[in-house]
């Protein structure tokens, strides 16, 4: 199900038939690195991981984490959307893209649609956002899509402080 699009990209919901690039996606070097490896190893696991994490969200919120695909080839390059964690109060948008399609513009365009989506669409009046310390990438577009540093908060099962940064429409 279509949910957004800008003018290079297309954010859907993920399908079972999205397990191969989901796969990919969470054995991408920059995924374990900054997200953490969910031990996802098999296209059977992965489609599992839709099942119950991304459509488990969709049921459960009416939102979550959305493929993100080039409009003009309709391939899959990562995931933005809006997650609620039930650590943390608000919710709070999140955003991977596979590594092959870092750096071009492609996470800011659908953060930033995401943003709006968020306000227009589910008349959402503040979202947050986590990120690692040592994940700067992710800092610097957190902070070009307008959302400001707020504290570092630790989350539970985690052993490293987060940013949680935010924004207010």
């Amino acid at each position: 199900m279509k949910i957004l699009e800008t003018d290079r990209l297309l954010l859907r919901w993920a399908t079972e038939e999205d397990a191969a690039f989901i796969l990919h996606l969470l054995n991408d070097p920059s995924w374990i690195e900054h997200l953490g490896d969910r031990g996802i190893k098999t296209i059977e696991q992965a489609k599992e991981y839709i099942s119950s994490v991304l459509l488990g969200m969709y049921r459960k919120f009416g939102l979550g984490l959305y493929i993100v695909e080039r409009k003009k080839e309709n391939i899959p390059i990562g995931i933005c959307g809006l997650i609620k964690r039930e650590s943390l109060e608000d919710i709070d948008i999140g955003f991977a893209f596979s590594s092959d399609h870092q750096r071009n513009g492609y996470g800011f365009e659908a953060a930033l649609a995401t943003l709006k989506y968020a306000r227009d669409h589910l008349g959402l009046q503040k979202i947050v956002a986590i990120t690692s310390m040592k994940n700067t990438n992710s800092s610097k577009l957190l902070c070009k899509i307008g959302m400001e540093y707020e504290r570092m908060v630790l989350l539970p099962h985690d052993k490293e402080e987060l940013r949680l940064y935010k924004i207010e429409f």
